[in-house]
């Protein structure tokens, strides 16, 4: 049963990390996929196997080398000094994102609460804080809230969808877009989105026990967000091309469904928002940590303070500058995750895998040096 618990743990912590603002409105479906009309089913087809593949793949490493934060991982993939550049670039990024995630909670707060714009960095920088020193159980506990309530909301968009004229369209839709661009899309999705994640799937593989479960959580946290993908894109595809005129298109629908259901949508929003948020620094301070000469109780708030200075700045033109950058470099880190062996030695105390019979010593000095 604690095995199956921390399987579901596991896959709610991958979908809320991957899920964030720009998933919740929609806007990233439809750049990624609803656009290339019917070549969309089958890209969100391709990256629902890349999300499975390389979301496990990546955590089974972490967990083999014992890598406790991202930069860990990185010096494993790259090297000792490449793989130290490319994390603190990382580091920088996510900070960015961060940053964007907490003036998107501000954006919440001012144009559907009516409220103060600083009342939602300073609601979203307490309630992070307070969850974080829980640590990884505190990542695992609003995950396990968050997921299952956007999973219903799917769900309801699903069933209403069903009824409506045009609910096939997704099969059937026209594109003037280009083939290339719509097979490189989930290609450059699944890339920008892990590449994000490895600051919290890392250290949340380095502190499971229990291999199999990683595997499990894994295969159901890509299959979780697979079927998110293929929910809004069957809802929006039955109503473009009027949708694309829309900023928030999955708001335009969910407000279609009454009052209740737009409540619920706003919530859920705010809820990806500060899952996201709560996720990245976590992973950005057990790296800092690292680095910083500095007592560790006082790198959360630190980190906190740059990304509230940051988010002043507002939540578009952060958008604009930081995710090009960081959509980059995350293909070529896919790219070395693709090429890693994951036929590492197990952790001590542990029977070897069948995958990991017959390693010579040369095999695991690398391995061993890395730790260090």
């Amino acid at each position: 049963m604690k095995s199956h618990v921390r399987t579901l743990q596991i896959a709610f912590t991958y979908i809320g990390t991957i899920v964030g603002a720009g998933f919740a409105t929609g806007q990233e479906i439809l750049r990624f996929f609803t656009r290339y009309g019917h070549f969309a089913l089958l890209t969100i087809l391709l990256s629902t196997a890349l999300f499975i593949w390389l979301g496990t793949k990546m955590m089974i490493i972490a967990r083999r080398i014992e890598a406790d934060s991202y930069e860990d991982f990185n010096r494993h993939l790259f090297g000792e000094k490449a793989g130290a550049s490319i994390s603190l670039f990382t580091m920088v990024i996510l900070i960015g994102v961060n940053s964007i995630m907490l003036a998107g909670a501000g954006a919440i707060f001012q144009e559907h609460l009516g409220l103060p714009y600083q009342a939602g960095l300073l609601i979203t920088i307490l309630g992070s804080y307070f969850l974080l020193k829980r640590g990884i159980n505190g990542i695992l506990q609003i995950n396990s809230l968050v997921v299952p309530l956007m999973l219903t909301l799917s769900l309801i968009i699903i069933f209403n969808t069903f009824g409506l004229p045009g609910a096939e369209r997704f099969l059937f839709l026209q594109t003037d877009s280009s083939i290339f661009g719509a097979w490189m899309s989930p290609l450059l999705y699944t890339a920008f989105n892990l590449g994000m994640a490895q600051a919290v799937l890392v250290p949340l593989a380095r502190h499971t026990d229990d291999e199999q479960a990683l595997v499990r959580g894994g295969v159901l946290g890509g299959l979780g967000i697979g079927f998110m993908l293929l929910a809004a894109h069957f809802a929006m595809s039955s109503q473009m091309p009027g949708i694309l005129q829309f900023e928030v298109p999955m708001g335009s629908i969910a407000f279609r469904l009454g009052p209740i259901v737009q409540l619920i949508y706003l919530l859920l929003i705010f809820l990806e928002i500060f899952s996201t948020f709560v996720a990245d620094i976590y992973g950005v301070s057990v790296q800092l940590k690292q680095r910083l000469p500095i007592a560790p109780t006082l790198v959360t708030p630190l980190l906190m303070l740059i990304c509230y200075l940051f988010s002043q700045f507002g939540f578009s033109s952060l958008l604009g500058v930081f995710y090009p950058i960081f959509g980059a470099l995350a293909l070529v880190w896919v790219i070395m995750l693709l090429r890693a062996p994951t036929s590492l030695p197990p952790r001590t105390g542990e029977p070897p895998s069948p995958e990991s019979k017959g390693i010579t010593i040369v095999a695991v000095k690398p391995a061993i040096r890395i730790r260090k």
